[in-house]
């Protein structure tokens, strides 16, 4: 059973081979923002960040930074020739979540909110300091990628996503791969260190996904897996706006042949992939600067502008694709649940999951 736990996920030791990235929160988190417009519309909102833009990556671009794995698609321009739908772009015909420039500055936001509720660690297991290759599947904007390369420059860090909207400017270690994690992986030599972020709902069959992770792992190598659940309000909200996008979602989740929230996280799944379960912690995130506590006032405020951008973002293609809902009434909606979470008092909050699991046998 997880254990909830308060901003101290490094409460168990990982032992004396693991490499401790203390020097990494030297600097502290950076301020991000988003450049949302639908969310200038919230002073409380404005007040609550600062001036973060991710950087917009051409074709041409993509097309240096990203190499194919043995079995990926071409990298010819049309593998980047993202859909156009409802305003927002897409990496495919099938995945939910956007890969536009606004989802880029959010998937800056989540990384620098993991690094904040990390105390500046870069995982909730440290990384064996003999690690020789990592792999970071669903790399998304590759921010996790590019600082464990830093951080390991002895070792070869592959990262994969379905896209790829990566920097070009990255450590001579780092390799990006165009890949998708639900077909067989091909690679020839194992990982030390596999890591999944921020996949919910990504996966129709996690149990293929974790099967590939320990048939490519090392002997005690370490598969880490992290991730947001549902928003909820410590103060109940009677028929609330966030309880009708969170059902409707779910219920898209399942039409679409996934499912959203923690439930790819269950010990189970796992330990019928091969694993062994070595730690599992539950934090609680307040959504905002309600807290009384100063570390996760900054953690609360980078994922409040997290869960307001990722609201959209979440529910677009779902609800459009699998409810039949029109574009305009899913941003209304939206609309009402960040109005909704604003408001003085209602102090939502967000589980984030991190769990870590070994392979103890071939």
């Amino acid at each position: 059973m997880a254990e909830s736990i308060q901003f101290d996920p490094q409460s168990s030791g990982a032992g004396d081979n693991t490499e401790h990235a203390d020097e990494q929160s030297a600097a502290g988190p950076q301020s991000p923002a988003s450049a949302h417009p639908s969310l200038e519309k919230s002073q409380a909102f404005d007040q609550a960040v600062g001036g973060y833009r991710s950087p917009r990556i051409s074709p041409e671009e993509k097309l240096i930074a990203c190499r194919s794995s043995t079995k990926s698609l071409s990298l010819s321009g049309s593998v980047f020739e993202q859909i156009q739908e409802n305003d927002r772009e897409y990496a495919n015909q099938s995945y939910f979540m956007p890969c536009d420039e606004k989802e880029q500055t959010r998937l800056a936001v989540i990384h620098q909110c993991f690094t904040s509720m990390l105390s500046g660690q870069l995982s909730f297991q440290n990384i064996p300091r003999s690690a020789k290759r990592i792999l970071d599947v669903g790399t998304g904007i590759g921010d996790w990628a590019i600082a464990v390369a830093e951080r390991f420059p002895t070792a070869e860090v592959v990262a994969t996503d379905i896209t790829c909207f990566q920097p070009t400017d990255v450590p001579p270690n780092l390799f990006f791969e165009i890949d998708d994690a639900q077909e067989e992986w091909t690679y020839t030599e194992p990982f030390d260190f596999i890591h999944l972020r921020g996949l919910s709902g990504a996966f129709s069959n996690w149990a293929a996904v974790y099967k590939e992770a320990h048939k490519h792992l090392q002997v005690n190598g370490i598969l880490e897996l992290a991730d947001f659940g549902v928003i909820t309000t410590t103060q109940p909200i009677a028929d609330s706006y966030l309880s009708i996008y969170n059902g409707a979602c779910v219920s898209a989740a399942e039409k679409a042949g996934t499912t959203l929230g923690l439930d790819h996280m269950k010990q189970t799944l796992l330990e019928r992939a091969g694993f062994s379960i070595a730690r599992t912690r539950t934090l609680d995130i307040p959504l905002g600067t309600w807290s009384s506590d100063p570390r996760k006032k900054l953690a609360g405020k980078m994922a409040l502008i997290s869960a307001l951008e990722g609201l959209e973002a979440t529910s677009l293609r779902l609800l459009t694709q699998h409810m039949n809902w029109k574009a305009e009434d899913v941003r209304d909606l939206c609309d009402k649940v960040q109005e909704e979470l604003m408001r003085p008092g209602v102090q939502p909050t967000i589980p984030c999951q991190f769990m870590v699991a070994r392979k103890l046998i071939l």
